[in-house]
């Protein structure tokens, strides 16, 4: 394990590789422990160590969604089907000795937490040798310097976070709203307008609001309706005729002093959110309003969202993504 550390350790500091490698480090020394650990001795000290090797799913998820991207980019996608494939496996031994961990199980844990140190210390063998490596060679260095901000957003396993690569200063940061860098992409972007995270163009920003399973409207800063989304199974019918409508027109008498008590918290910011249940023709209905404010916290509006969720609340169990036929 670490042949591949001589490289790594001449890597600036932040670079995500030199990153990867120093939470293996941390790994390592974890498995360690959680090798010595009893839990029939003292099961909290075994507890709190997996729970700590636990956070190592935030390096399986910038894995899969920032250094693999880049890897397909350049024509590698052995690491989005082979690694991503490990990271599951793992990912199930994880929730498995969770469940006997919240039994206290302490016979099936100390029988399965070798498969789990096993099956760990093999991935970071294949990074060590395979991934990493292959990674320097395929990847350019203005390739590099994208990745801190999205491995921010997921995050690391380390106690502090890392060094921003390349080092910028604190004034230079871009919201991604703002961040208009010309990026290589796999699609055109052609009619396209740029949204906070990513690219899309009107007629599927249209198609994506038609198919989401709420309904929304949308009452801007002056209280008139501007929106509302077309979907096959409206809870609450709308017509083109409410566009331009004073939001106090929208509801019956008996409902829009509520309505309208909501929309003067959320100008006043005392509220953000408002929320109600309720029986309607059989079926249960949630409806959410959410105040919608700009970067300066300036009121610009209230969506209203509803929601047929007569069958989420029958939900029980779990049904996973595999089991979807």
């Amino acid at each position: 394990m670490d042949s591949f550390l001589p490289t790594v350790e001449k890597l600036p500091e932040g670079h995500p590789v030199k990153v990867y490698y120093q939470e293996g480090a941390l790994i390592q020394d974890i498995l360690l422990e959680l090798y010595d650990a009893d839990p029939v001795k003292d099961f909290q000290k075994y507890f709190n160590i997996f729970n700590q090797l636990t956070t190592i799913e935030k390096r399986f998820a910038r894995k899969e969604n920032q250094l693999f991207p880049y890897l397909e980019k350049h024509g590698w996608e052995g690491p989005s089907q082979g690694m991503w494939s490990f990271h599951d496996n793992l990912r199930d031994q994880i929730r498995l000795l969770n469940g006997y961990n919240s039994e206290k199980n302490t016979e099936k844990i100390i029988d399965n937490i070798p498969y789990l140190i096993e099956g760990i210390k093999r991935l970071m063998i294949i990074e060590d040798t395979r991934l990493f490596p292959n990674s320097m060679d395929l990847l350019s260095e203005d390739d590099w310097k994208e990745f801190y901000q999205g491995d921010e957003e997921i995050g690391w396993m380390l106690l502090e976070k890392p060094t921003p690569y390349p080092t910028i200063e604190k004034e230079e940061y871009v919201h991604p709203s703002q961040d208009f860098k010309k990026r290589d992409l796999s699609f055109s972007l052609d009619n396209t307008f740029h949204y906070d995270e990513g690219y899309m163009t009107p007629e599927q920003v249209n198609l994506l609001l038609r198919f989401l399973p709420v309904d929304i409207t949308y009452v801007d800063e002056n209280d008139k309706v501007i929106f509302y989304n077309r979907g096959e199974d409206r809870v609450f019918p709308r017509s083109k005729g409410i566009i331009g409508r004073e939001v106090r027109f929208c509801h019956p008498p008996k409902s829009v002093d509520m309505v309208l008590r909501i929309v003067e918290e959320f100008k006043a910011g005392t509220k953000d959110v408002a929320e109600f249940w309720f029986n309607f023709k059989g079926r249960i209905i949630h409806i959410r309003y959410f105040a919608i404010r700009n970067d300066n916290k300036e009121y610009k509006g209230v969506i209203e969202m509803s929601q047929d969720i007569t069958e989420i609340q029958k939900l029980e169990g779990q049904k996973r993504l595999l089991d979807w036929d």
